[in-house]
């Protein structure tokens, strides 16, 4: 019996981890392992099989005990560590329930944790008030310290960020030494929000362009068909969604590598903007905004990752301001090689860029250079003793006297120097502590 307990619980486990239907246990892979036993071994062993619990009410009762034990096994960790930083999240689903997400990052065996911490539902409104109450009942039903949270990490809206009633100012109430941090890739997704007018219009009309295909079941019938038989490599469009920051620039990398496909498409199915995929402007208009998008995805992406540090991130977007700034010079200079895909197109076609299409290039490089600045302001530097404290100018006036006598002890240590060599910022300053 042991053994068929632990299959129940293995197989609701892989259930549940996939989001299936919890009948599908007994529908589906009971009877399917039977006859895959009774196959390959034989019909006895295959009987025995029968003796694993999978019913409906089964699954269920062991999805809801292992998600309890994750949770006891989190909070117990999250409690053990010295100190923790928060996450806050606020999303809406398909039933337009604003949702509360939260997660943490710890200290567990040496080495900083990330987990998914819970959501909960926020059944009315979504103020400051309301989501500190959900965030500190869980707190204190589960005996998670504040005083031990030195940090938070939120998007800018006014119920996170408001000075009086968001929920920063809640939270600081209980816990006056917490640091807040606007979530850098939020930031980043502000900042290239904004271009000139024009190339706006091409971004919506490509929007719209995806729309009339992908948003009418036979025309995205017929448009795959075509692709198949025009030997495509890809066979659809991607949907745009605002919500999801990286699809911006794939949904316009693939709409103008399957132009000539759209092209043929229209040809048979008319659109009041089927004329923009011979309009030579409006497609280097779009193959620039598919590359500098696509450049702008590799910044988020690095942006994200548990090892990542304030100190790598300030260092990325430092390197793009200098790289838009570089590119601006580069349109300027008729030099196009920074935007492979323009620079195809250009090749491909033996035109030029064209004077409009050319200030409206380095128009936008140069707002987008400003706007990265506006939300990620130069760092401070009294915190560089963090990203090296081998080389450090004493005295350094937010540490106390005991404080900088451990730092001169660190930074004397020749074991711990070869160490910061060869290990990310975050784990030596983890293990340092430990």
């Amino acid at each position: 019996m042991k053994d068929a307990l632990r299959a129940s619980y293995l197989l609701s486990y892989r259930v549940g981890r996939k989001g299936l239907p919890h009948t599908i246990a007994e529908d589906v892979c009971l009877p399917a392992a039977k006859e895959m036993v009774e196959c390959m071994i034989g019909e006895k062993e295959a009987k025995k099989l029968d003796m694993i619990p999978v019913s409906n009410n089964t699954v269920s009762r062991r999805i809801d005990a292992m998600s309890k034990d994750i949770l006891a096994t989190l909070v117990s960790r999250v409690k053990k560590s010295e100190f923790y930083s928060l996450q806050v999240d606020e999303s809406t689903d398909v039933a337009n329930l604003a949702n509360l997400l939260l997660y943490v990052r710890y200290l567990f065996e040496g080495t900083v944790q990330e987990d998914f911490l819970f959501c909960r539902p926020l059944a009315t409104r979504t103020t400051g008030q309301e989501i500190f109450n959900l965030i500190d009942v869980f707190m204190r039903t589960n005996g998670i310290d504040w005083e031990r949270c030195v940090g938070i990490c939120t998007d800018g809206a006014k119920s996170i960020s408001g000075k009086h009633t968001g929920l920063i100012a809640h939270i600081r109430r209980v816990c006056p030494s917490i640091s807040w941090l606007h979530c850098s890739i939020h930031r980043e997704a502000l900042a290239a929000k904004n271009m000139p007018a024009d190339l706006l219009a091409v971004l919506n009309d490509a929007v719209k362009l995806v729309n009339f295909i992908k948003a009418r079941p036979l025309n995205s019938r017929i448009f795959t068909l075509l692709c198949n038989e025009m030997g495509s490599e890809h066979k659809s469009l991607l949907l745009h969604t605002e919500v999801r920051w990286l699809s911006r620039g794939k949904v316009l990398t693939r709409l103008f590598e399957l132009r000539h496909e759209l092209q043929q498409f229209f040809e048979e199915n008319p659109f009041d903007l089927a004329s923009s995929m011979h309009d030579e402007d409006f497609l280097k208009r779009l193959a620039y905004l598919a590359d500098i998008f696509s450049a702008l995805n590799e910044l988020n992406l690095s942006l994200q990752g548990v090892s990542v540090t304030v100190f790598n991130t300030q260092d990325r977007i430092e390197a793009m301001i200098k790289k838009l700034r570089f590119w601006a010079s580069c349109v300027s200079g008729n030099t196009h090689l920074c935007f492979p895909t323009l620079h195809e197109f250009l090749g491909e076609n033996d035109v030029d860029l064209g004077e409009h299409v050319k200030s409206l290039i380095i128009e936008h490089l140069n707002q987008l250079a400003e706007h990265l600045r506006k939300h990620f302001p130069p760092m401070d530097t009294s915190r560089s003793w963090i990203r090296n404290p081998f080389e450090v100018s004493l005295p350094i006036p937010q540490l106390s006297f005991h404080e900088q006598e451990q730092l001169i002890e660190l930074s004397s240590d020749g074991a711990l120097q070869l160490q910061f060599k060869r290990k990310p910022l975050v784990d030596f300053w983890t293990e340092s502590l430990t």
